[in-house]
């Protein structure tokens, strides 16, 4: 089969689809892998790497052109019109891009989204690192824009002896948020984690020695706790879905000016009311005196590491889909459900529900 992999072109985004590792596992198999010269450059793979592994450096246009496409993430405005009736593999977080779903389902392409395939204890075995990657940054980069010279509180996230941390809120305890919160925690801020699942709070007081406030989700609860925090991190997910609203324009209007939030969501349409997807060039927004910080490509930020960490992930996927793409969806529940779009049709329930399209089985 051939397998393509054409540059990022999402603003910011430094990270690719396939190591070396992973186009030599490729090319040993007798695939033809074809990437897009320079594809690699940001994430520190070079042409030459890839091409001694054993694949071969294309056009954008020949790339894509493969019967199977491997990306990081969704296509943009100016590639919907090279996409075709091929496989595509990628971070597509369609409930928030009908733009794509429709340009998808147009071309007859079969797309498959990472951020859906769910494992049978209903875990998201190629999201996961790239969450617990945005976590990690979450804090960062909360602890940056609360600096002053950044337009922040000219809070110290850390504290001092004498002086206590920043406080700092972390709304959802899966993947991302336990990762933010374990961050902060290591940095010495003064921590509140909130959740609907009570042992997901639970295993988090156990990790973290009491070190953490647990709170079970309520409204009233987050409101609470948003108005007195320095720094609050949306991590609430729904897989296929667009993400709830959970903390609201008066409530960040209660905030004490200058403080930080972080919409770890945005990909999925945001948590944070009046947060909109901005670029690693222009990443906050004001919002009632608050900076809101919604980098639709976080990971991005560290593509060296975040590229290692999605294709650890993701190669074994690939090497099935790319020994025959009918075959590896029918025999693996997880990669099945990754399959948003397929013979003209949206065909994931929680993404046709999402864009208001009729389901039909994949």
């Amino acid at each position: 089969m051939r397998v393509g992999v054409p540059t990022e072109t999402k603003s910011g985004e430094t990270r690719i689809a396939l190591t070396p590792a992973g186009a030599h596992a490729l090319a040993a198999r007798g695939h033809d892998v074809l990437v897009q010269s320079g594809a690699g450059d940001r994430a520190g793979v070079t042409d030459a790497d890839l091409a001694a592994a054993g694949a071969r450096l294309v056009s954008a246009q020949d790339a894509w052109a493969a019967d199977l496409v491997i990306k990081v993430k969704e296509p943009q405005p100016d590639e919907l019109g090279l996409l075709r009736d091929n496989a595509l593999f990628t971070f597509l977080h369609l409930a928030a891009n009908p733009a794509v779903a429709d340009a998808l389902v147009r071309a007859g392409t079969t797309a498959l989204s990472y951020d859906t395939v769910q494992a049978a204890d209903g875990s998201l075995p190629l999201l996961t690192p790239m969450s617990e990657v945005a976590g990690r940054l979450a804090v960062l980069a909360g602890a940056h824009h609360l600096l002053g010279p950044h337009g922040g509180r000219g809070v110290l996230l850390a504290g001092v002896p004498g002086v206590p941390g920043a406080r700092v809120t972390v709304l959802g305890a899966g993947v991302a948020g336990s990762h933010a919160i374990a961050q902060a925690v290591g940095l010495g801020a003064d921590v509140t984690a909130i959740d609907l699942s009570l042992p997901a709070l639970r295993r988090l007081d156990e990790r973290h020695g009491g070190r953490v406030r647990t709170l079970a989700s309520t409204a009233h609860a987050i409101a609470a706790e948003v108005e007195e925090s320095d720094l609050v991190i949306g991590a609430v997910l729904l897989p296929g879905r667009p993400a709830p609203v959970v903390v609201t324009e008066a409530m960040i209007a209660r905030m004490r000016p200058g403080s930080v939030l972080v919409d770890i969501a945005i990909d999925q349409g945001g948590c944070i009311e009046g947060a909109v997807p901005t670029t690693h060039d222009d990443p906050v927004r004001r919002v009632a005196g608050s900076q809101v910080y919604a980098v639709a490509n976080m990971p991005a930020a560290v593509g060296v590491t975040a590229t290692r960490a999605l294709t650890n992930a993701t190669l074994p996927y690939i090497l099935r889909l790319a020994d025959g793409v009918d075959d590896a969806v029918a025999g693996d529940p997880a990669l099945a459900g990754g399959v948003n779009v397929r013979d003209g049709r949206i065909v994931h329930p929680a993404v046709a529900e999402a864009l208001g399209e009729a389901r039909t089985p994949a």
